[in-house]
């Protein structure tokens, strides 16, 4: 009944995009300056794209990444004296091989257990950088995730790290798989798990738009055509996290397009 209800609520949040915008934006890369006024940002000289969504992504990469907050640099460094130098790989490869077992998610769940609090953490600023942007179910995170996977936001204040664009990094981008084994282990240990379960299509959309558009992290890119965009958001949205760990197995989103 919990995943029922989450599949719902995660449809709720595409139906509300679709009515608010009839996808407008999720397809398209302009200047953000058109949307400062209304976001309440300040301006950005060669800003492209969604103005929300790209504050949203740059505090989010700034606090998990490129300047941690402290709370970060220690979950991390937790989760390394719990699992080891190679943590990030071991729980990636640990999931793949037990969420193919009759044992799963059970056996999973018991490996990530001495990680809880470390996920926690993570859990808990994750989640409060989105919230400073958007309220829960906010059907505006569909044109945020949209814009990310297809590489449109374009970002000038992200030159010193040599990624202008607002994306996951690698091709095929395998960082969207390690996302959603972060995101079961929090499920499966009762961290945050409704919120997750509800976030987890949408990571997975942004996953299967990149798969699609390939973009590069230092230039202009072009948006895939709106009905392909729509096409893909029909499809992944309604998406349970059951589903996605079959689909994640695969290195880049699968073509199926049925949900």
């Amino acid at each position: 009944m919990a995943h029922e209800i989450d599949r719902r609520r995660v449809l709720n949040i595409s139906a509300g995009a679709v009515a608010l915008a009839g996808l407008a934006g999720l397809g398209t890369a302009v200047p953000a300056a058109a949307a400062t006024e209304e976001s309440g940002f300040p301006p950005v000289p060669g800003m492209l794209g969604d103005r929300r969504a790209n504050e949203f992504w740059f505090r989010f990469d700034d606090v998990t990444l490129f300047h941690r907050v402290p709370e970060v640099t220690a979950a991390f460094a937790a989760i390394f004296d719990k699992l080891g130098g190679n943590a990030f790989k071991l729980l990636m490869n640990t999931w793949l091989e037990m969420s193919k077992t009759d044992g799963y998610p059970g056996n999973f769940t018991e490996f990530v257990r001495p990680i809880a609090d470390p996920l926690r953490t993570l859990s808990q600023v994750q989640l409060g950088v989105m919230d400073t942007y958007y309220h829960h179910d906010d059907p505006r995170l569909v044109t945020a995730f949209a814009s990310f996977g297809q590489g449109i936001l374009f970002d000038p204040r992200r030159a010193d790290v040599g990624a202008e664009v607002h994306t996951m990094n690698g091709n095929p981008p395998t960082g969207y798989h390690l996302w959603h084994v972060f995101l079961r282990s929090m499920m499966f240990l009762g961290i945050d798990r409704h919120r997750w379960a509800r976030l987890d299509p949408l990571i997975a959309y942004a996953w299967a738009l990149q798969s699609i558009a390939k973009p590069k992290q230092r230039e202009v890119n072009p948006p895939l055509p709106r009905e392909t965009v729509a096409a893909l958001a029909r499809s992944w949205l309604c998406r349970t996290p059951e589903r996605l760990d079959v689909d994640y197995h695969s290195p880049v989103a699968p073509a199926d397009s049925r949900p």
